[in-house]
């Protein structure tokens, strides 16, 4: 079955549920409810002109009406443009910039919009018409005035902006047929179970882990879903690991971050039942091994089992399923020597103590349809295990490129493999990563991956954990330098941060701080998903417009 539609209604004819936690008080709906609804909405969006082949753009919370609107797009034959929501009051401005720039870019016919969004919106002439969700849910229309189309495999069902991390957002194109095939690699590689699993998110349905892996793959599938807001776990981030002892939660996942934040829950926290968990997805971030252990081990005396948390490989391009260890195989890494790696480009084993010892994540297999290869980047010759390349996929899921950039899709592709920008390497078949490759920073002939001096300075007082950029930026002579940046408040011991990172930087990757620059809280620049954008906070520190201290 290669449509989206198809599978809903297929799922619609089961009593599987979908329980939202966004409110007071936990609302549930069987799928088959949900799509009836959405049957409804679709008759609304027919009524004001939606047709076969339109694009329409959402923008709101997430709520039950949320995903009777998805459902109700898709009932139209039409394309599913899910749009960030702000993450930062200062940024408004900029926010509701991005908004007309993606709502253009994505040529959409129409703007589904919540209430309290809706100033965000500004409508101008030669923009497409907004449509009020909440009045669109709330006519009531009779699922009968519903005229269902014929759904094709190659109908485009989602229009998935990149995080933008390295370069502007770019809609990545998921036709029906590839967005399936990705669901049914998921399925097969998490060993999913439609009459056990129980599925638990917070996380955001404009990102391809939140939309993807977490929304459409239950809602397709037919498999229970608890689903709460970002800022429901934000909140209270101890209310994550709550939902998974409540409902009996089995696969839940988020981005490092999140994990350091519910480690320091379950420490504090009334005594829980994790014993039902057995996928807990860390990624769409760099992962800190020392935090998945802290987690495990907090997570131990509330029933979790060790194996269950590990950390997995995804990106838009592919939908969002990359690679995947065996569930309950655990946290599994790869001890390198880091001055071979940096120097040779290789990645040769040491033991734990060595001086120049570097643990990295390994990230399992390619999921079922997909092939990894790992490429010279200058010269394209295919690599051998463990050494350090471009990493390019291709197979079934993989898009067939970005809307409307043919200037971006000439450099997409390498034939039938999908350049991924991430420079990795491989062992007996599983993924390693290393790092993106605009983000490199080369220091007298070496390769030093901007993650490791960012995660060695993120655990010093004063600093903002997970609120670090190190680039490089070319001195007097041309070379690169290294440059970090750090939130951090006014009233920190700004000269002690400032040495403490110069000592780290030297002692992670065995180069001195061309400069420390200490910023404003939640000045960083960030993408919609929360991921740094270190290009935009070099440009920048180039341009001399850092929020500093």
């Amino acid at each position: 079955m290669e449509t989206i539609v198809g599978r809903i209604q297929h799922a619609a004819k089961g009593e599987h549920k979908v329980t939202f936690v966004t409110g007071s008080e936990p609302v549930t709906k069987t799928w088959a409810d949900l799509h009836e609804e959405a049957r409804s909405v679709a008759a609304g969006l027919q009524a004001r002109g939606i047709t076969e082949g339109d694009h329409v753009a959402v923008l709101s919370p997430t709520t039950a009406d949320l995903l009777t609107v998805f459902q109700a797009i898709w009932l139209c034959r039409a394309t599913l443009v899910v749009l960030p929501l702000p993450m930062r009051l200062a940024s408004l401005e900029e926010f509701t910039a991005a908004t007309k720039a993606r709502v253009r870019a994505a040529d959409c016919a129409a703007v589904v919009v919540d209430s309290d969004l809706a100033p965000f919106v500004e409508v101008g002439p030669d923009d497409p018409p907004v449509f009020a969700l909440g009045e669109l849910v709330e006519e009531h229309r009779p699922a009968a005035e519903f005229l269902q189309p014929e759904y094709h495999r190659d109908d485009i069902a989602v229009l998935q902006f990149t995080s933008g991390s390295t370069s502007e957002p770019k809609g990545v194109v998921l036709p029906n047929h590839v967005l399936a095939a990705n669901l049914d690699a998921i399925v097969s590689a998490a060993e999913v179970d439609v009459d056990v699993d129980v599925m638990v998110s917070w996380l955001p349905l404009y990102h391809d882990m939140g939309l993807v892996g977490f929304c459409i793959l239950p809602m397709t599938a037919g498999i229970d879903l608890v689903l709460a807001a970002p800022q429901d776990f934000l909140a209270s981030p101890g209310r994550w690991m709550e939902w998974i002892s409540t409902y009996g939660g089995t696969a839940t996942a988020g981005p490092n971050f999140s994990w350091v934040l519910a480690t320091r829950a379950l420490k504090r926290g009334e005594q829980l039942d994790l014993s039902t968990l057995r996928i807990g997805l860390n990624g769409a971030e760099p992962v800190d091994p020392a935090s998945v252990r802290a987690f495990i081990e907090a997570g131990e005396r509330h029933g979790m089992r060790p194996g269950a948390v590990f950390p997995a490989f995804g990106m838009a391009e592919v939908a969002i399923a990359g690679s995947f260890p065996i569930p309950m195989s655990g946290l599994n890494t790869d001890i390198v020597n880091s001055a071979v790696l940096e120097s040779e480009h290789k990645a040769e084993p040491v033991e734990a103590g060595h001086p120049d010892a570097r643990e990295i994540v390994i990230l399992g297999r390619p999921v079922p349809g997909l092939e990894f290869r790992v490429v010279d980047p200058e010269s394209n010759a295919v690599l051998d295990d463990r050494l350090v390349g471009e990493l390019q996929i291709r197979g079934t899921s993989v898009t067939p490129g970005y809307y409307q950039r043919p200037d971006a899709n000439a450099e997409l592709f390498d034939g039938d493999w999908l350049r991924t920008g991430d420079l990795a390497y491989m062992i007996d078949g599983q993924m390693v990563m290393c790092g993106r490759i605009k983000d490199l920073i080369i220091v007298g002939g070496r390769n030093v991956y901007p993650q490791d001096v960012e995660r060695a300075v993120g655990d010093i007082e004063g600093i903002r954990a997970g609120n670090v950029i190190a680039f490089g930026s070319p001195g007097r002579n041309g070379k690169e330098r290294l440059v970090v940046v750090a939130e951090t408040r006014a009233e920190a011991d700004l000269e002690s941060i400032r040495t403490q990172v110069s000592e780290r930087s030297v002692e992670s990757v065995g180069v001195p701080c061309r400069e420390v620059v200490l910023v404003k809280p939640s000045s960083l620049p960030k993408t919609s998903s929360g991921k740094l954008q270190r290009s935009l906070c070099r440009q920048q520190y180039d341009d001399g417009t850092l929020q500093v201290v």
